[in-house]
């Protein structure tokens, strides 16, 4: 598996990127961000918790075919366990910390290691996930 987006699906991650970025989009995602991270902090037996994050946000900075968004917090050191999406295309971003996205390519998992903020290329911060393919999350000890 090609984990390198093509043209199309670049562009669409730059868009996605700069409606991340916007100061106000930014701002109100953070605040979504705290809130499900206190939803962790309460369920010690919880390995992720999550929110849905109102399209609105973005203005009209998102591509038409975005229906959804979401806030995930991931728990340090655990696996999420694999899931698939059999009609729709993933795209992720690493907020906060860092993680190791993984991807099944038939064979095998493949890594996709993840940065956040403005310290990565695009491609080390945001990940592309085919419909109907295999996708896990896992989180190191921060």
């Amino acid at each position: 598996m090609n984990d390198t987006p093509g043209n199309l699906e670049r562009v669409i991650l730059e868009r996605l990127d700069a409606a991340v970025r916007d100061s106000g989009a930014a701002a109100r995602i953070s605040r979504i961000v705290e809130r499900v991270d206190g939803i962790l902090a309460r369920d010690p037996e919880a390995i992720e918790a999550w929110e849905p994050i109102p399209l609105d946000v973005y203005g009209s900075g998102l591509p038409d075919e975005i229906r959804s968004s979401w806030v995930f917090v991931l728990r340090h050191g655990v696996a999420t366990g694999a899931e698939r999406h059999p009609n729709s295309r993933q795209r992720m971003v690493s907020w906060l910390g860092a993680g190791d996205f993984q991807v099944h390519d038939g064979q095998r998992w493949r890594s996709h290691l993840m940065t956040s903020g403005t310290v990565g290329s695009l491609l080390e911060r945001w990940i592309s996930i085919p419909p109907n393919t295999w996708h896990q999350g896992v989180v190191g000890d921060a």
